[in-house]
C-alpha cells in the first residue's frame, strides 16, 4: 500500500481513537439556547437558572450525549429587559440555529421570547413563568413551562382560610404580569373563601419605601401580608415592618422569602416569615429523595453552594427539553421544532422537581408549591399536611 495511503488512514483512526477518548462523540453537536436575566434587577435569579441548565447540559454530555451527539449550552444575557431578550433569542435561533430554548424568569421576558419561538417552530421549555395568557387555547404548540400559576395560588388559597381564619388580608404585588394575575387570582380566590381583603395595592420594583402602603394597612387593622414582590422588594418591605413595630400575625411572600440568602441577610428579622417552594434539598418531592441528593452533591461539588428551588426550575426545564430530544433521536425522526414538541407532549417523568407531564397548552399538569416558614432560621414546610414537617407559627407583632 502507498505510504501516502497509509498516512491518512492512521491520521483518521487517529482522529476517530482522540474523539472516543474524549466523550466518544463522532456527531455533530447539539445546540441549545438559554435566555436569561444574567444582569440587571433580575440577575440574581436569571443566574441561578442558568446553573441549574448548566448541571443538566452536564449530565448529558457526560452520559455519551443525545445518542452521541455532544449538547453545546450558547448562553446569553436578555439583561432584565424585554427588548434585549427579543435581540437576544434572534441571535440564537437565526444566527446561532439552535435546536431548542430554555430558561427565562418573568413572563415579561418569557413572552416575546415565546412569540419568537412560535415564529420560527423551535421548542422553548421556560424556567418560570406563570402568565396565564401566554398559553390561552394552546395557540402556541412550541411553547412549554416548568411553572404554573396555579401550583403557587391553590396552595395559598386552601392554607390561608385554614390556618388564619377571621384575620383581614393585604395583598401588595409588583406591577408585572406575572404579579398582577397572581394578585387578581388570588383575591378572587380568597373572597370566595371568606377572608376580608380591605386593601391590594401594586407598586413598582425597586420601590424603595413602603410606609405609605404600611399605614394604609396599620389603619384597617389589616394583619396578614401577602406580598408578591421579589427578592429586593422583601428586603426593604421586611425591614420596614420591623422598624415600625407592625402587628402582623403572618407575612406571606411567594417569591424571594424561601432562600437561604434572603435568611442570611435579614437574619432574626426573617424569623416566621412565610414563603413558598417548589423545590428544596432537605425536603424533595416524595420518592425522588436519592435523585436530588445527588443532583444537590453536583450542584455543591461544581458551584459551592446549596441548590435553590430557582436552579431546580432551570435544571428541570432543560433536562425535559434534552430528553426530548433524546427521544426524537433514537426514533429516528428529524431533530426538528414540532417532532421535538411532540416529545415533550408525549413526556411522563418524575425529576426531583416532581412528576413533569404537560397538557395540550404546555402547561404542567402536576405542578404544585409548598409553604414554607423560617423558623430558627431554616425552611420547614408547613403546607400541605402530606409534605409538613412542621406547623406554622404566627409572627410575634411589635418587636423591640
Amino acid at each position: 500500500m502507498p505510504f501516502a495511503r497509509l498516512f491518512l488512514r492512521f491520521v483518521f483512526t487517529w482522529a476517530l481513537v482522540a474523539g472516543l477518548a474524549h466523550g466518544g462523540y463522532a456527531a455533530a453537536p447539539v445546540r441549545l439556547g438559554a435566555i436569561n436575566p444574567l444582569t440587571g434587577k433580575l440577575a440574581n435569579h436569571g443566574q441561578e437558572i442558568l446553573s441549574g441548565i448548566e448541571v443538566a447540559v452536564d449530565e448529558i454530555n457526560e452520559g455519551g450525549g443525545l445518542a452521541g451527539r455532544p449538547v453545546q449550552l450558547v448562553s446569553r444575557d436578555d439583561q432584565s429587559q424585554p427588548e434585549t431578550a427579543v435581540n437576544q433569542a434572534q441571535d440564537l435561533i437565526y444566527r446561532k440555529k439552535v435546536t431548542g430554548l430554555t430558561g427565562g424568569y418573568v413572563d415579561s421576558l418569557v413572552g416575546p421570547i415565546s412569540q419568537l419561538a412560535l415564529k420560527a417552530r423551535i421548542p422553548y421549555v421556560a424556567s418560570a413563568s406563570l402568565q396565564k395568557d401566554l398559553t390561552l387555547e394552546g395557540k402556541n404548540p412550541f411553547f412549554f413551562r416548568i411553572s404554573h400559576l396555579d401550583g403557587v395560588t391553590e396552595p395559598l388559597c386552601r392554607f390561608l382560610p385554614e390556618a388564619m381564619p377571621g384575620k383581614k388580608a393585604a395583598i401588595l404585588h409588583a406591577a408585572t404580569p406575572g404579579a398582577t394575575e397572581f394578585s387578581q387570582v388570588l383575591f378572587q380566590c380568597l373572597r370566595r373563601a371568606g377572608v376580608e381583603l380591605p386593601l391590594v395595592e401594586k407598586f413598582r420594583p425597586g420601590t424603595p419605601d413602603f410606609a405609605p402602603f404600611l399605614l394604609k394597612m396599620r389603619s384597617l387593622h389589616a394583619d396578614v401580608l401577602i406580598s408578591a414582590g421579589f427578592f429586593p422588594d422583601h428586603l426593604i418591605l421586611v425591614r420596614q415592618i420591623r422598624e415600625q413595630n407592625m402587628p402582623l400575625t403572618a407575612y406571606v411572600g411567594p417569591w424571594g422569602i424561601g432562600y437561604p440568602e434572603f435568611i442570611q441577610q435579614m437574619g432574626s428579622a426573617a424569623e416566621n416569615l412565610l414563603g413558598m417552594s417548589a423545590w428544596h434539598p432537605d425536603f424533595p418531592y416524595p420518592g425522588t429523595e436519592e435523585a436530588s441528593r445527588r443532583f444537590s452533591e453536583t450542584f455543591r461539588a461544581k458551584y459551592g453552594r446549596d441548590p435553590t428551588s430557582t436552579v431546580m426550575h432551570g435544571y428541570t426545564a432543560a433536562k425535559v427539553l434534552l430528553e426530548a430530544m433524546r427521544t426524537v433521536i433514537q426514533q429516528g425522526a428529524p431533530l426538528d421544532g414540532p417532532h421535538i414538541a411532540d416529545a415533550l407532549r408525549a413526556m411522563d417523568a418524575t425529576l426531583p422537581l416532581g412528576r413533569v407531564q404537560f397538557d395540550a397548552k404546555g402547561d404542567p399538569r402536576h405542578y404544585r408549591q409548598v409553604v414554607v416558614q423560617i423558623q430558627n432560621g431554616r425552611l420547614v414546610p408547613v403546607y400541605p399536611a402530606d409534605r409538613a414537617q412542621g406547623t406554622w407559627i404566627p409572627m410575634s407583632g411589635p418587636t423591640n
